[in-house]
């Protein structure tokens, strides 16, 4: 998975909160005695590497996905958004092992204002989130105006992607994200087919 920074702290931070937003399916692949690895590798080309390493090693029947940001507006397959956008090759492997978080990791967070308005408390303005319920069609400058509108003069200060994202991912209601963002209901259950068939 793209993001967490350049400091093993922030990965940390980051694969704990993805941790917890994917629980149901963790914990789905646990009851098979699956082992469940989620690693984040900082910037998008670190993430492309680690995937291709981690395909490349893998000599099992284990499943390695990519999750990146699509960083824009996606209007065909992971494959080909990420081949036209970022000239990316990853041809090597199925469709259903890349993933996009459409346009940023944080549209998934807008999705479930009633998380954000718990986690920042006071202060926080519920109504300068965007209402469309499609929010994969808000752009990435857009929906990192709106946090920084919501959120600016709470408490806990602006959104922060290292300080917060961890707590907000650990909150967000899944099946709301699901409602509006159609590429995270597309990971959940390309994710969910993988432990099904295990």
């Amino acid at each position: 998975m793209e993001g967490g920074g350049d400091n093993k702290d922030g990965k940390v931070a980051l694969r704990l909160g993805m941790d917890a937003l994917l629980a149901p399916l963790k914990r789905d692949a646990e009851r098979k005695a699956l082992h469940w690895q989620l690693v984040c590798c900082g910037s998008r080309q670190a993430t492309l590497r680690n995937f291709r390493l981690a395909v490349d090693a893998d000599d099992s029947d284990a499943f390695v996905a990519l999750l990146v940001d699509a960083e824009g507006p996606v209007t065909e397959s992971p494959h080909l958004h990420l081949a036209s956008r970022d000239r990316w090759d990853v041809s090597f492997v199925d469709e259903d092992a890349v993933h996009l978080m459409v346009q940023v990791m944080e549209t998934w967070i807008v999705a479930d204002a009633d998380a954000l308005s718990e986690f920042y408390g006071q202060r926080f303005k519920r109504n300068a989130l965007p209402r469309t319920q499609d929010l994969e069609s808000v752009s990435k400058g857009d929906i990192e105006k709106a946090l920084n509108r919501a959120t600016g003069k709470t408490k806990k200060g602006g959104y922060h992607k290292i300080r917060h994202a961890r707590h907000l991912l650990s909150r967000i209601d899944a099946a709301r994200v699901k409602q509006r963002c159609r590429h995270f209901e597309r990971l959940l259950d390309k994710l969910s087919a993988q432990i099904e068939a295990a």
